[in-house]
């Protein structure tokens, strides 16, 4: 755990406990304890978009080195729990994901490629989930402050297309070259590695079906996530339908995403549950159930999710 990473943990949990606890706290327990077993419905309701999000990765990777839908899944499990859990920017889930890759057979190239890609278009299709939650509020009469939005989204493009931009200009197998140059070739190996990726990189962004289909499967997998929104719902007794649920879930994916140097968003999702529940009509008590909702998600899937992971890197360390 850097520094960093727990300083901005601790404030995110003390930004989190206060938004809460400026709410009734009487009846956010009440909501909860009512929702009583339906709670683990919710985290189960994010196993299908899990499952699309693997799938999605999947199809970046040449059929004959691809591993199936469940051990995909199983490496998305890994992935999110690492980054939703740790201290770790959002990059340790793509960095322990590709050592499974590796360890599951995968060649360097076709597996740091592959997630490099698929993180690149990730970042477009949440683009195009987010706009899909903001025309859904503004078609219900929410309050859209555009400027500052189409601001924010110009950002997130242009942040997708220079990652794009990089990858297809070969730009860190460039960058491993001139360093080993630098090191009087020590270090060969890193930049013979970054240039086969670089090289498979290039080819895989020429195959037009292949991206269409991994951002089409990610969009697919960003409304899936709205499920567990909605049966939050249910389970909660608010009266709002999935429409409701798809501005949330696209909207705090969003703020989240935005705010990835805070270790799962602490205190910025909480409070961006509270501003997005008040836009769509639920009360703050509800809201507030919601955001615990969320966290309570996060323990029961991503805690199990690191405890495999850890089971799942000791057993390939120590094979019988």
């Amino acid at each position: 755990m850097n520094r960093l990473g727990l300083i901005l943990a601790l404030c995110g949990l003390a930004l989190a406990v206060a938004v809460i606890a400026a709410q009734d706290l009487s009846a956010v327990g009440a909501l909860l304890a009512a929702a009583g077993p339906g709670l683990a419905l919710v985290a189960l309701a994010h196993l299908p978009s899990m499952g699309l999000n693997a799938w999605a990765w999947a199809v970046l990777m040449p059929s004959r080195v691809r591993p199936t839908l469940p051990v995909m899944t199983f490496n998305v499990w890994v992935r999110e729990s690492v980054n939703g859990l740790l201290p770790v920017g959002r990059i340790g889930g793509e960095l322990a994901s590709f050592r499974l890759l590796r360890r599951q057979g995968v060649p360097p190239a076709p597996a740091a490629g592959g997630l490099l890609m698929d993180v690149a278009l990730s970042i477009l299709s949440q683009l195009a989930f987010a706009l899909l939650g903001l025309a859904l509020l503004a078609a219900g009469g929410g309050a859209v402050g555009w400027g500052g939005l189409l601001l924010g989204f110009a950002s997130g493009a242009a942040l997708g297309g220079l990652f794009i931009a990089a990858q297809r200009l070969a730009l860190f197998g460039r960058m491993a070259g001139a360093l080993n140059r630098i090191a009087a070739g020590r270090l060969d190996a890193f930049a013979a590695h970054s240039a086969r990726m670089d090289r498979y990189v290039r080819r895989a962004w020429r195959r037009p079906r292949a991206i269409a289909l991994c951002f089409l499967w990610q969009f697919a997998a960003w409304v899936a996530g709205a499920l567990e929104i909605w049966v939050a719902f249910q389970v909660l007794g608010a009266d709002l339908g999935f429409a409701e649920a798809l501005v949330i879930e696209a909207l705090i994916q969003a703020l989240s995403s935005a705010a990835f140097l805070v270790p799962g968003a602490l205190g910025l999702q909480e409070a961006g549950f509270i501003g997005l529940g008040a836009l769509v009509g639920l009360d703050p008590a509800t809201s507030a159930a919601l955001a615990v909702t969320r966290r309570l998600r996060d323990l029961l899937l991503f805690l199990p999710g690191l405890a495999a992971w850890a089971v799942w890197e000791r057993r390939a360390s120590n094979p019988a």
